[in-house]
């Protein structure tokens, strides 16, 4: 079966109908990790090779264990770059997330790194994704209809920018990343703060006013974290990352033992 058979658009499907979707984000450079994580039932995980020491030949090698357990595999790159982008996308990214989206320019170079000309400015090769020259011309098609693209708001520039990198043709929707948009705005993960969290407010209005879909990286592990998103309307969530579902885990596992032990 060509590699490219894996390319689907349950994920594009979901974006474009604001439909609920959860995954979560991989940091930790091993299958066992991804097939833990589809387990789970996750329906896609994010690698992130912006805050991870994850490299281009690892995230090759990571999609093809996302994708060969179900999960559609998306790609935070380390930044707006033409050739990262283009790189992992040639890996088989079913599509990537683009950091510090800041501006309608930012978010449309984003588009034309992933596209082919005419509509973007992506070098073509051969490789993963097009089945290793085999499957171009499906490759292709897919990439038109079902390559996601979602800009990652995590700056009060792209806050105050956000109806019109919504407006970019080809952006499918967004992904706050609280922690810099609060360091952007000097306040550094103090997320109750209330300047942080009117911001948050115009994030959500200006989505759900353009009906386009509202999402969000929570980082704790506690499911009610996640719910309290979903309650106010967000449909594209990252349920916490890899390393703290264990560590939360094993902490708590260990605080009632030594509770129930007295050590």
């Amino acid at each position: 079966m060509p590699l490219n058979k894996h390319l689907r658009g349950d994920l594009k499907r979901k974006l474009s109908n604001s439909e609920l979707t959860l995954g979560s984000w991989l940091t930790i450079n091993h299958q066992s990790v991804v097939e833990i994580m589809a387990s789970a039932g996750f329906e896609w995980l994010c690698i992130d090779i912006e805050h991870s020491a994850i490299s281009i030949s690892d995230v090759l090698n990571l999609i093809g264990h996302i994708q060969g357990n179900g999960m559609q595999a998306l790609v935070r790159v380390n930044e707006n770059n033409p050739v990262i982008i283009k790189q992992v996308m040639d890996a088989g990214a079913d599509g990537v997330i683009v950091p510090m989206v800041n501006s309608i320019q930012d978010a449309e170079k984003a588009v034309a790194s992933v596209r082919y000309p005419s509509k973007g400015s992506r070098g073509v090769g051969l490789s993963r994704a097009q089945n290793y020259g085999i499957g171009f011309t499906e490759y292709q098609e897919w990439l038109k209809k079902d390559a996601v693209i979602i800009a990652q708001i995590e700056h009060i520039n792209a806050v105050n920018e956000l109806s019109g990198i919504l407006d970019v043709s080809g952006i499918d929707g967004i992904i706050v990343g609280p922690y810099d948009l609060s360091a952007s705005m000097g306040y550094p993960g103090e997320f109750d703060r209330a300047d942080v969290v009117e911001a948050l407010k115009k994030v959500d209005s200006v989505c759900l006013e353009k009906g386009r879909p509202l999402g969000f990286h929570v980082i704790s592990s506690d499911h009610t974290k996640t719910l309290e998103k979903i309650n106010v309307g967000y449909t594209f969530l990252a349920v916490s990352l890899d390393f703290f579902f264990l560590g939360d885990s094993a902490r708590r596992e260990m605080s009632e033992l030594r509770k129930a032990t007295k050590t």
